[in-house]
């Protein structure tokens, strides 16, 4: 569908991918022993299975590639660092021949999991031209999108942009599909030379349009100080784009590796990322073998990342499910050790004058156990309601924008996978996640590298504690707060 040029913005209402997963569970129950990925994905299909095998006392055997080869598989892949390779086998019994090798603690056959949630909504806005001059003073509100981006008023971002909190050398990682580095409003903040794909056969930056998933969160994070467009938290942040996912589904080993590279130093031939974010969940079962070892797996990856200094942030998801009282589900990475878990907030009216942009979002996971901290997502409680489907007016830095009122619910930023100068509001954890992100690089460019605990304390010191007092099920510790975060 083309967009139609209306002033400064053009609207194109199309549904399309954003956020977490949160699938109905469908299917038989899951069988103990087996590979149990009902709510989310299917296994690989077409050609050999691909395996993670999981070496005990986290090193590599010797001669691993030849008794690999004797099992009936071919090595593909390793990760000494944390104990961990990849294999494919067209053998039925590859992974019980494969558990026989010395210093192989496990082997589980991989799966193509759908980490992003085909069922969210994005709408495309086009901006065509600059709307204002660069300040040396302010940052902000010469961007022409700024009067209907909330989200940075929510946690006060503007304030700490004026205490000179930028994000300035502060390097965070998008483990996510295909980032369009060259969008107008991202090109100068995105390391091409580290940035990287785990997705065969695909650069990091493809992946199918028209929108971008990454593209959106990067700008969340780091969208320019350019006069053009949108500004993101941490707009003088570096952002590198590692492909682990393309048209939102990946396998555990791309995402597993994306994660160690990014958070292995530039001088050890990785990313040297001082942040992660991960804008990604899938909801399982906690029964089944191969679930298990593959979340242990992925949890080998994210305590590698705490180990080298590399704050974790993930998004919480958006199957509106309390995981205090959900005992048979969890949802990765959010729950993977070392990760901090995020949840939505948003308006609930913005563009009808709502100033209240603290509610939990209709869609948001919850749980004391599971949320770290609450960030904007956007909401979607006007959907389907009266009002949600008239149109309503918001001012620009020049002109007017209309969109039905519940899209200025959502978060805006660039999100175009095919043209350098869209944006798209959009909503879901994926939105809030990046958001905590952006004050994790703000406390980052202010204190150094302090560590992921430091970081982590620091977001838990600086944030708003909004519901009930302390740890709430919704808000975590609070929602994260820019300003309070650097001053």
């Amino acid at each position: 569908m083309k967009p139609v040029r209306w002033s400064l913005a053009v609207l194109v209402a199309a549904l399309i991918v954003t956020g977490c997963g949160h699938d109905a569970a469908t299917g038989p129950s899951p069988r103990e022993g087996s590979p149990d990925f009902s709510r989310r994905g299917r296994p690989s299909t077409g050609g050999p299975a691909s395996y993670v095998i999981l070496h005990g006392g986290g090193s590599l055997p010797p001669g691993l590639a030849r008794h690999v080869e004797a099992a009936g598989g071919a090595l593909t892949g390793a990760l000494p660092q944390i104990g961990v390779t990849f294999a494919t086998s067209g053998a039925t019994d590859f992974a019980t021949r494969a558990s026989w090798i010395p210093g192989v603690g496990a082997v589980a056959q991989d799966t193509l999991v759908r980490w992003v949630d085909p069922d969210e909504r994005a709408f495309e806005v086009a901006d065509s031209s600059p709307s204002g001059s660069v300040s040396a003073a302010g940052i902000g509100d010469n961007e022409g999108f700024f009067p209907v981006q909330w989200a940075l008023q929510a946690i006060d971002a503007p304030a700490a942009w004026d205490a000179g909190a930028r994000g300035r050398g502060v390097r965070v990682a998008v483990i996510d599909g295909g980032i369009r580095n060259t969008h107008i409003d991202l090109r100068d903040n995105i390391d091409n030379a580290r940035s990287r794909s785990f997705v065969p056969g695909f650069a990091f930056n493809q992946d199918v349009g028209p929108f971008s998933h990454a593209t959106h969160v990067a700008g969340i994070i780091a969208a320019e100080h350019n006069g053009i467009g949108t500004i993101g938290i941490a707009p003088e942040a570096t952002i590198i784009g590692v492909k682990a996912l393309h048209n939102g589904a990946g396998t555990f080993a791309a995402i597993i590796q994306a994660i160690v590279y990014a958070a292995t130093p530039i001088g050890e031939g990785g990313a040297g990322a001082d942040i992660i974010n991960l804008s990604l969940g899938g909801e399982f079962y906690r029964q089944g073998r191969d679930a298990a070892l593959l979340a242990a797996a992925l949890g080998r990856a994210t305590s590698y990342a705490h180990q080298r200094g590399v704050t974790v942030v993930a998004a919480a998801g958006n199957g509106a499910t309390d995981f205090d009282h959900t005992r048979n589900l969890v949802i990765l990475p959010a729950q993977s050790p070392h990760v901090i878990a995020i949840a939505a907030t948003g308006p609930d009216g913005f563009g009808l004058g709502a100033t209240d942009f603290d509610l939990p979002a209709t869609y948001t996971n919850f749980g004391k156990s599971l949320v770290s901290f609450a960030a904007p997502g956007g909401n979607d409680a006007l959907l389907n309601t009266p009002q949600g489907t008239v149109s309503c007016t918001r001012p620009l830095r020049t002109g007017f924008l209309t969109l039905p009122c519940v899209v200025f619910d959502f978060v805006l930023s660039p999100g175009s996978m095919n043209v350098d100068n869209v944006y798209f509001f959009a909503e879901g954890t994926s939105a809030s996640a990046p958001a905590a992100a952006g004050v994790a690089a703000l406390i980052i460019e202010k204190y150094g590298r302090i560590g992921p605990a430091r970081v982590e304390a620091q977001l838990r010191h600086s944030a708003d504690d909004l519901g009930k007092r302390g740890r709430d099920d919704f808000y975590g510790l609070g929602r994260v707060n820019a300003f309070n975060a650097v001053r």
